[in-house]
């Protein structure tokens, strides 16, 4: 787990757990397949880290096997929109508020 230090405040304004990773990247529509360890759901944040990547995004829509769903578990293999280009072994990382 990452934490994020807010020098203004002086406390931890977030953290970061690793959640999965990608596996595929496809440019039209812009989507990555994630392979997860931990449950994923609409309306998380994520951060996706690699080499050349570092984006943040919150889930809108998720998709597994191409059906749309809410909430996938650890081990499932999911869709999601991203704003930019990620690449296969990019991490991904769940950002949540708070210390």
């Amino acid at each position: 787990m990452y934490h994020c230090y807010n020098k203004k405040v002086g406390v931890l304004d977030m953290s970061e757990m690793e959640i999965g990773k990608v596996t595929d990247f496809f440019a039209k529509p812009m989507v990555a397949g994630l392979q997860l360890t931990n449950p994923l759901r609409i309306g998380d944040k994520l951060r996706i880290r690699g080499g050349s990547t570092d984006i943040e995004l919150a889930v809108t829509s998720m998709q597994i096997d191409r059906v749309s769903v809410t909430e996938a578990r650890a081990g499932d293999l999911v869709g999601i929109e991203v704003p930019d280009r990620v690449r296969r072994g990019d991490k991904v990382y769940k950002i949540t508020e708070g210390p």
